[in-house]
């Protein structure tokens, strides 16, 4: 299973909003995709579905046609995970829908872990929750690509959601914040990996096949970039060049000189500032827009543009992790 989170402990850097568009874009790119929501804030399920869907999602008690449904009874101490609800958003995609009480099990997901040393079966139950649901979810959606989008912090969710992962893209945004969030970034995605190797070796026969944690790099996404004439402005450009060293030694632990054009960086991704209120109006990527939905005039330049962007986007993480069409 490709399993791809998209992960970076700043926030505002436009994560939620490359995850929806570039899922959107792997499935008109023909790859069946599913979507996973793991943001206990759940903003990409607020991006992809409208209110009356989400009010018939998220009733008055339990929810168990979201991600926090399929965990709850493991974290409610009666039974296991259930298969979880993959809506249909389009075609080959799907989303795992997000849910607010997913805070609830944070803790438990924190005590779990250092358990995992010890090999306690629950521990490991605990700690691959999240793997366990969206492998039996990419099955049954028969996905190509898994892409997770994750909350804006190095806490136990985000922790358990990268064990599932296979792969990370980290969304920047060109600023002193990026910056100092990549260096944190680094070491804690060392650690998480390290951890979870050793804690395999201790993992009860019992339980089958584990998640193996790999969190590979794949590179970072510059995200909001401001262009004047073509290029990035004096300030942008300025982060731009720090970003490039910063990424390399903090998440690839790389020390030398860093190289341009930079290897790592996937795509810059401008921002779309006129067409983001147009594509949530209209329930849709920025790069479907039409004029009926207001995309006129300059709009349709813009909208061509995002297109372009997007697919080469995705193409190069598709080849990145060796899933090529």
């Amino acid at each position: 299973m490709i399993s791809i989170a998209f992960f970076n402990n700043k926030g505002g850097v436009g994560k939620t909003s490359l995850v929806y568009h570039t899922a959107w874009m792997f499935a008109e790119l023909g790859y069946r995709v599913l979507a996973v929501d793991l943001d206990p804030q759940s903003n990409l399920s607020i991006m992809a579905l409208d209110e009356d869907r989400l009010e018939a999602l998220w009733p008055d008690d339990d929810h168990p046609q979201t991600l926090h449904g399929a965990v709850a009874p493991l974290f409610g101490g009666t039974g296991d995970v259930r298969p979880a609800h993959v809506e249909s958003l389009a075609g080959g995609l799907g989303l795992l829908v997000g849910d607010l009480a997913l805070s609830r099990i944070e803790d438990d997901l924190s005590t779990e872990w250092p358990r995992c040393l010890e090999g306690r079966e629950r521990a490991f139950r605990v700690t691959t929750a999240f793997w366990r649901v969206i492998r039996s979810a990419a099955q049954q959606h028969g996905a190509d690509l898994v892409l997770i989008d994750v909350g804006p912090n190095l806490g136990a969710i985000n922790r358990a959601a990268l064990v599932a992962s296979s792969h990370v893209v980290v969304p920047v945004a060109p600023d002193l914040f990026s910056l100092q969030g990549l260096k944190n970034l680094g070491p804690t995605l060392r650690q998480w990996r390290a951890t979870w190797q050793q804690a395999l070796a201790k993992a009860p026969s019992a339980l089958g096949e584990m998640p193996q944690g790999r969190m590979a790099p794949v590179g970072y996404v510059l995200m909001q970039h401001a262009e004047r004439l073509g290029r990035p402005t004096k300030a942008y450009a300025k982060w731009q060049g720090r970003l490039l060293g910063g990424y390399r030694q903090s998440v690839l632990d790389q020390a030398g000189a860093a190289t341009t054009p930079d290897p790592n960086q996937i795509q810059r991704i401008k921002h779309y500032r006129s067409l983001m209120p147009m594509a949530m109006e209209a329930r849709k990527p920025m790069f479907d827009l039409t004029s009926a939905d207001g995309a006129i005039g300059a709009h349709q330049t813009n909208v061509q543009q995002c297109r372009a962007d997007f697919e080469a986007l995705c193409r190069e993480i598709a080849r990145r992790v060796g899933c090529v069409k």
